[in-house]
């Protein structure tokens, strides 16, 4: 058998399946996207896995956040 080659490449695209829906519902609660996130990621069902995957982007931006202020620190000493 024939194993696909699976594309890891764009993973972030597929995984959002309804776009919008978790930021709707903090704001109907009257939280941020964070602290909703925060709140409900250990809760079962759609919510949770919302929640879960909101934390994991968040991580993203703040991994890259941290790469760009040393890359910058990086050129100035240089000059």
């Amino acid at each position: 058998m024939a194993a696909k080659k699976r594309k890891a490449r764009n993973w972030m695209a597929g995984a959002v399946r309804r776009p919008g829906a978790l930021r709707a519902k903090a704001k109907r609660a009257g939280m941020s996207t964070s602290a909703y996130a925060k709140k409900h990621a250990h809760d079962p069902g759609r919510t949770g896995k919302q929640a879960r995957l909101a934390q994991t982007f968040a991580k993203f931006r703040r991994g890259s956040k941290k790469r760009s202020a040393t890359r910058r620190r990086k050129r100035t000493r240089s000059r």
